[in-house]
């Protein structure tokens, strides 16, 4: 029996064609062709019986699902340059095809009568033993709070596979290992197990190219996916054939790209090759001047040997000298000569390696500059080589897929042919329909009548309304009037309010500048009651400064003053404390010294010699006659 549920996707019934409204029965009977047959196993014996496989045409008609889908899905991608996210409704018929794609003819229990039941989420759960990056992806579902069903783990596997873009991969491992993985839980004549599992397996290939952003916790996995609408995916011919057109002329301009990065690949690979030789040649030219290098050293280190001994024989023949006296002085002194000329061209040969040591270090420098150069030159090569590669590679995939979908545009205007002879035979159906509705058009001028009846009758009533109208107008007019009135007497009252707040708010300013001249009235009176009472003090202390002046001239024939009198008007603040004087703070004469105090700082009474009372000093004069007095 097959075990796919009733609300599949691709049944009968499932399928909604959502062009502006509901289709008619004849329309969904005409194209049940495109759809996929679900009923019980004596329902499929009798099929075969008839003569028709409709397994098989379960089989077809899900290929032809996903092909439509991924491209649209692939075309999509293209156009607008951005993620796929869930919102996407070919994204979300993807998925739902690829369900039931894995679920078709899948058995509800396997075989064995003790084994216990599986589901398409065990199966996809086994791919970790040949995947071990799989097994990431079961965890990551396991551990989703919102996914309870098995059917829902599965459903966020396969989101989970694509946005990692192993979704292919891991279905190849299903197919290639599906004697130990796939039999036991499918029909025998099951798609996973068919020639077409490939197919679906090469198409889902052009996937790889699309970013996909899905967030699983907001999706309710665990409720059915929903339906496939096929107005997105059937087109009419016309459309169809400007596509291919723009393929064709994709597939041209792709190809004339793929011949420019062809061509520049054979150039690369010429200078890769000339440089490769350049340095080889570079190399070998660095291993003899190392070589060369090695030769010179060891010469100067000889060299440096027979410098030393020949240094060290003299010294020897001049204590050999000392020893034995019999020998010959005048060979000796050849000797000695002939050694001399030795070591000046053993020095003249040492200074011309060190220069040619120096000149070998010199090109040994430049060679390792020139050779990073080169070796630098290769790796940026390289690099552009590998990217011209990967170009390569995507224009040749690109390439392949337009050619499949030139394949897929041929066979589809094919299709679309046979449909139009369908829909051709659709019109006549809908001229039945046509008469039908000229009936239903007699029967509304029937109703039309009866309408026209009721409409007298509602006539009649809206002349009895009309009248009660008038009746409501006239007590209307009334209130209007007496609203007219009370309108003017409220715009009469708020002009009143007006002007009596214009009135208060000058009363406040008034009030305002009242208070500030009644303050300022009061300090004034305050500082002529203080300058009153000065004058009084001024006066009083004029009549004793007076009198005082008239005892002074009395006395000053009589005694000598000590201290020379100083002028009022240069004085100008005290001598002691250093205060200002102003009306309050009089000047006072120290009669000792002469020097002008405050009345604080002066305020002393001693008696003078000059006088017969006694009279005001300062404080330093009142310590110092306090001091001659002790003395006295």
């Amino acid at each position: 029996m097959s075990t796919v549920k009733e609300d599949s996707p691709t049944s009968q019934n499932s399928f909604s064609f959502s062009n502006g409204g509901s289709p008619s029965r004849s329309l969904s009977r005409d194209w049940s062709s495109l759809l996929l047959l679900r009923s019980s196993s004596s329902h499929y014996d009798l099929q075969k019986s008839n003569g028709y496989d409709f397994v098989a045409i379960e089989r077809s008609n899900l290929v032809n699902i996903s092909k439509l889908i991924i491209r649209e899905l692939i075309e999509q991608s293209l156009r607008f340059g951005r993620t796929l996210d869930s919102d996407h409704v070919s994204l979300l018929h993807f998925f739902i095809v690829i369900e039931y794609i894995l679920k078709h003819r899948l058995r509800l229990r396997p075989k064995g009568l003790l084994v216990p039941r599986k589901d398409l989420w065990d199966i996809l759960q086994q791919i970790k033993k040949y995947a071990p990056g799989a097994e990431d992806i079961a965890a990551s579902v396991k551990e989703l709070p919102n996914i309870k069903t098995q059917n829902g783990r599965a459903r966020a596997w396969l989101r989970i596979a694509l946005m990692q873009k192993k979704l292919t991969s891991y279905l190849k491992i299903l197919l290639d290992h599906k004697e130990e993985l796939l039999v036991g839980y499918y029909e025998h004549d099951a798609l996973m197990l068919s020639d077409e599992a490939t197919v679906v397996v090469g198409l889902l290939i052009g996937l790889n190219t699309i970013d996909c952003n899905l967030c699983l916790k907001e999706d309710d996995l665990d409720s059915p996916q929903g339906v496939i609408d096929f107005s997105l995916y059937l087109k009419p011919t016309p459309q169809l054939l400007e596509e291919s057109n723009e393929q064709v002329d994709n597939i041209t301009s792709a190809l004339d790209q793929k011949n420019y990065v062809e061509e520049l690949n054979e150039h690369l690979k010429t200078t890769v090759a000339n440089l490769q030789s350049k340095v080889n040649s570079l190399t070998d030219t660095n291993k003899l001047i190392t070589q060369d290098l090695a030769v010179t050293k060891n010469n100067l280190l000889a060299l440096h040997q027979e410098n030393r001994k020949l240094r060290e024989e003299p010294e020897n023949l001049s204590t050999s000298k000392t020893n034995e006296k019999n020998v010959d002085t005048t060979e000796i002194s050849d000797d000695f000569k002939v050694l001399k000329t030795k070591i000046q061209e053993e020095k003249i040969m040492r200074q011309e390696a060190e220069k040619e040591l120096e000149l070998q270090m010199s090109l040994k420098a430049e060679m390792e500059v020139a050779m990073k150069l080169l070796e630098k030159d290769i790796h940026e090569k390289q690099d552009t080589i590998i990217s011209l590669r990967r170009q390569l590679d995507d224009i040749k995939v690109i390439n392949l897929e337009m050619y499949k979908k030139l394949q897929d545009n041929e066979a589809s205007t094919k299709h679309k042919t046979e449909l139009i002879s369908k829909l051709e035979a659709k019109t006549e159906s809908m001229t039945e329909t046509i008469e039908t509705l000229e009936t239903k058009y007699r029967e509304s001028e029937m109703n039309r009548a009866k309408a026209e009846e009721l409409n007298r009758e509602l006539d009649r009533q809206t002349a009895q309304c009309e009248e009660q109208t008038n009746c409501v107008e006239g007590d209307l007019k009334v209130e209007r009037e007496w609203r007219i009135s009370l309108q003017q007497n409220i715009e009469h009252d708020r002009d009143y309010i007006s002007k009596l707040q214009n009135e208060l708010s000058q009363m406040k300013i008034i009030a305002q500048k009242y208070a500030t001249l009644q303050q300022e009235y009061y300090s004034l009176k305050e500082k002529c009651l203080e300058q009153e009472q000065t004058m009084e003090e001024l006066g009083k202390q004029l009549s004793t400064s007076k009198l005082q002046l008239s005892d002074l001239k009395e006395e000053l024939g009589k005694s000598k003053v000590v201290g020379k009198w100083t002028d009022d008007r240069s004085v100008t603040h005290c001598k002691a404390c250093n205060k200002d004087f102003n009306y309050t703070r009089r000047k006072h004469h120290c009669r000792n010294c002469g020097d002008i105090f405050c009345n604080s700082c002066s305020d002393n009474s001693v008696s003078l010699p000059s006088s017969a009372r006694p009279e005001r000093v300062c404080d330093d004069c009142l310590v110092l006659l306090m001091g001659r007095n002790t003395v006295m």
